[in-house]
């Protein structure tokens, strides 16, 4: 048989239609489409996309069950290694993990492996008869602070082990990033509930609205009975670049403007909690928060749309797809280009005057690409005279975050490195006996998969901590 050079497409909703609303983007593959694209897989014998999975999911043997139309054992494959597998098919950058390690990449396209893990898990949490079944009790109890993707692939690998699991969450709904972060049109609040439902099955007790460091210490925990306590709380500090004008009316963090639209539904007729109302919206950042960033300005009613971004389109660390769909949706991408000042309204001579306070536009530079610097990119350089000015109405920044320091500050032992990571040894331990952590916590804002890896191996070393 000869070989399918391309992946199969991902049908999609048009830009011009789905650019005016929230529902998915990616219609996902239909059941023919996925068998047809599963055949593509060599079966590889030293299995190298496996490798390339930050959780090591058996990815030759669940596309084989796909092959032979057997979704739901290729989906029981796929939860031996993972717990929010329709998550990561949607959200996890495949082309530079197991996908990047196709045998079949070398000379054509890979197999959309992610295109058939989220098919796979549709396919499981659309049937209604289910059922799971809570393994034993093993006697030992364990605190798991925070419930994005590491905190909850902690909690459901250290649960399926027969450990009693109390997850702490800050906010009023469990999911961390996945709910406050990623968009309704790349990851629906629905999958997120569905996938925290099935670990409540598996026994998981999810608290949402207790903040550790403030509601209850890591101290405290420990006098409750918890054994070991995970902490995956994220990276939410969010950076700015510390020009002027940043304190204007108008400037918010991707953040703040995420969970505002994502947790909030400010997107909604009559919102508790506004953002915006049209204008001119420019979002500083080239990564996938700004690309989501964005994009939901555009859905919020943005007249217009720019991306800044000080390095080339090669550059551009965001998802291949997630560019594409940005530009396909008419957003503008002002590259080479770097903001020097943020400008507002002032008129002294009326206080009162309610436009004071409010930005107005934004100075930027235009760069050019010199030397590498330590990340081996080129390093964006300053074009003398360059100087202009673009009129806006509300700036974005999506320049990266930092591991909150409240768990540090309220926690005697705990140490962390000059970026405020917590620091770890090989089994995910912290410097306070007992601690243990993962994700962006450690590693500062980093992807969905690689907060799952780190969550995986923190159960592993929590559950030899407790049986040595």
């Amino acid at each position: 048989m000869a070989i399918v050079e391309k992946k199969h497409e991902m049908p999609v909703q048009a830009p011009e239609v789905r650019a005016h609303n929230f529902d998915e983007v990616a219609l996902g593959y239909t059941r023919d489409i996925a068998i047809e694209e599963a055949k593509r897989c060599l079966h590889c014998k030293n299995e190298p996309c496996v490798a390339g999975c930050p959780v090591n999911i058996r990815i030759p043997d669940f596309i084989e069950r796909i092959k032979e139309g057997d979704f739901e054992g290729a989906y029981q494959i796929i939860n031996l290694s993972s717990s929010l597998p329709a998550v990561c098919g949607r959200v996890c950058p495949q082309e530079s993990q197991c996908e990047s390690k196709c045998t079949l990449g070398i000379r054509f396209e890979p197999v959309g492996i992610g295109r058939l893990e989220r098919y796979v898990a549709d396919y499981h949490n659309s049937l209604e008869d289910v059922v799971i079944n809570k393994p034993e009790s093993n006697g030992h109890k364990v605190a798991v602070v925070g419930s994005g993707p590491s905190g909850l692939t902690c909690a459901g690998d250290l649960a399926k082990k027969g450990y009693s699991v109390s997850v702490f969450e800050a906010l009023h709904k469990a999911g961390g990033v996945l709910v406050y972060g990623i968009p309704e049109f790349r990851l629906p609040k629905r999958i997120v509930e569905k996938e925290v439902d099935t670990l409540k099955k598996l026994g998981v007790d999810v608290q949402t609205n207790v903040v550790i460091g403030k509601t209850l210490t890591i101290d405290e925990l420990f006098d409750m009975g918890y054994e070991a306590v995970f902490v995956g709380s994220g990276a939410g500090l969010p950076n700015f670049m510390n020009i002027p004008g940043e304190s204007l009316k108008g400037v918010y963090s991707a953040n703040e403007f995420l969970t505002r639209s994502n947790l909030m539904k400010s997107y909604l007729s009559d919102p508790v909690t506004p953002i915006m109302k049209g204008g001119k919206v420019a979002v500083v950042g080239g990564g996938n928060v700004a690309m989501d960033a964005a994009r939901t300005a555009l859905r919020l009613g943005a007249d217009k749309v720019y991306i800044v971004y000080r390095r080339s389109l090669e550059e551009l660390p965001a998802r291949k797809e997630e560019v594409e769909h940005a530009m396909e949706e008419g957003i503008e991408f002002l590259l080479l280009h770097n903001p020097v000042e943020i400008l507002g309204y002032n008129n002294p001579d009326d206080p009162r005057d309610e436009k004071n306070g409010f930005v107005t536009g934004m100075r930027c530079v235009k760069m050019e690409l010199g030397e590498p610097d330590q990340s081996g990119r080129r390093r964006p350089v300053v074009i003398e005279g360059s100087e202009f000015e673009i009129q806006l109405d509300t700036v974005i920044m999506a320049i990266g975050t930092s591991p909150n320091p409240l768990i540090k500050n309220t926690t005697d032992g705990l140490e962390v490195n000059k970026r405020g990571g917590i620091i770890i040894d090989e089994a995910a331990m912290t410097t306070k006996d007992g601690v243990f952590a993962g994700g962006d916590a450690v590693t500062g804002a980093a992807t969905v998969i690689s907060a799952m890896g780190a969550g995986k191996k923190a159960a592993q070393g929590i559950d030899e901590y407790l049986n040595r």
